[in-house]
């Protein structure tokens, strides 16, 4: 499908974004995943182009992440990391109406697997750099550019790959930014822009169920998917109690006072669900979560399996991994074996600092009626994996969107779309951080 806008008249963030989608890098999970070598390889060719040398690094074949380090006006002072990743969920095309790795442009929005998770994010961090760059000038300090693998299965062959067997490729590094922020929501009417502070902690799990193989005509009580389906259901109705940490509590605070309401009168859930479509990231962030996603039991019809498994996503909040995690096992019961696939920390940073402060303002310098608010993120970045090495990492990919986008909702979502107008507001607002932090 051709764009419904001249080439020539796209902006060269536009047309990179269009490009990364193109290159499928599908990461289905467990190590199952179309290489992102390809888009490794353009991304390193663009940065070549501006003078840097790039490193491009493999976990395994085909699974490559891109670094680059570009020297600032004062070295001196602690690196950004500024990060995105190469990788995409998979999309299946019957449920699209367009190609999904097509980078069609229509309806003045980029489509596709990628648009907003995250290969826009990649375009802007791109084109912000090649701008100062070719400008002959130098960011403020010095900046690490990283273009990982995987994070889409966590970030086992990118992210945390790159810091445990390459952690010299961020020394003196203090902050770092991403994803999932910095874009806009509709606040009964007033534009809003969150931060992310904070993400939840991940356990992917898996319950396994075990009873004894039989004919499937008998009479038989010891059936593995009877005691796996009742563990499921079980954890998958329970209701999680609400929970603020101190991100979302500023967070609540700040938008009863935006929609003119009392949190002594309005309750959390409430003050979010005026947020409309925009509140699909918040209201997540209320309390822990625990979504079954995955059944895996038999083989014939007429046979009843010894085993019944199934895989279960955990989100807890930041200080609370442990305990939930207890209370998991004892909602399945003790015979129902957990055993956990792929852990991950949750983290919780200040709403406040210098970076925080640079933030606000080159988003309030494209957009001046701007209000800015922390939030906490339901899901993960790559930023949990620089956290080990002490760095501290804010969701920052900003994107000025309509009132009436589901932004949240494309995240994983059918037809992933971004406005190009936001592209380019984004890639603004970065060009004016990297000079001014």
């Amino acid at each position: 499908m051709s764009s419904d806008i001249p080439e020539h008249e796209l902006s060269e963030t536009v047309r990179i974004a269009r490009d990364l989608i193109r290159i499928d890098t599908s990461n289905r999970g467990e190590g199952d995943a179309e290489p992102e070598r390809p888009a490794a390889d353009y991304v390193a060719a663009f940065l070549t182009e501006l003078g840097l040398v790039p490193r491009i690094i493999e976990s395994a074949p085909g699974r490559a992440s891109v670094v680059a380090r570009v020297t600032g006006e004062n070295p001196e002072l602690p690196a950004l990391v500024l990060h995105g990743h190469l990788d995409v969920v998979p999309a299946d095309p019957a449920n699209w109406s367009v190609d999904p790795f097509a980078g069609v442009i229509k309806d003045g929005m980029l489509w596709g697997r990628g648009a907003v998770d995250m290969k826009d994010m990649d375009a802007m961090i791109l084109t912000a750099i090649a701008e100062i760059l070719r400008a002959g000038e130098k960011p403020k300090r010095d900046v690490i550019l990283a273009f990982f693998a995987d994070e889409e299965n966590g970030g086992v062959y990118g992210a945390h790959y790159l810091v445990e067997h390459h952690p010299e490729l961020f020394a003196g590094a203090g902050t770092a930014i991403s994803e999932v922020g910095g874009y806009s929501i509709d606040v009964e009417g007033t534009r809003a822009y969150l931060v992310q502070t904070g993400e939840k902690s991940l356990d992917w799990i898996r319950l396994r169920a075990r009873g004894t193989a039989a004919h499937g005509s008998r009479v038989w009580h010891d059936n593995a998917i009877t005691r796996l389906a009742e563990a499921v259901a079980a954890l998958g109705r329970h209701e999680w109690p609400l929970r603020l940490c101190a991100t979302t509590q500023q967070l609540i605070d700040e938008l009863a006072g935006i929609l003119g309401v009392s949190t002594h009168d309005v309750g959390p859930e409430d003050i979010v669900m005026r947020l409309g479509k925009g509140g699909g990231f918040i209201h997540a962030s209320l309390r822990n979560t625990s979504n079954p996603t995955v059944l895996s039991a038999g083989y014939k019809h007429n046979v009843i399996p010894d085993t019944a498994e199934a895989l279960v996503d955990v989100r807890a909040l930041p200080d609370e991994q442990g305990s939930v995690l207890d209370i998991v096992r004892g909602i399945v019961g003790d015979d129902i074996e957990v055993e956990i696939v792929h852990s991950d920390i949750g983290l919780e940073v200040p709403f406040s600092g210098e970076l925080v402060d640079a933030m606000q303002a080159s988003l309030r310098r494209e957009d001046p009626e701007a209000h800015v608010l922390p939030y906490l993120l339901s899901g993960g970045t790559d930023n949990k994996s620089l956290s080990l090495l002490g760095i501290v990492g804010y969701g920052f990919a900003p994107l000025r969107l309509p009132a009436d986008l589901d932004f949240p909702g494309m995240f994983h979502g059918v037809d992933e779309r971004v406005p190009l107008d936001a592209l380019d507001f984004g890639h603004r607002v970065l060009v004016d951080l990297l000079r001014t932090y």
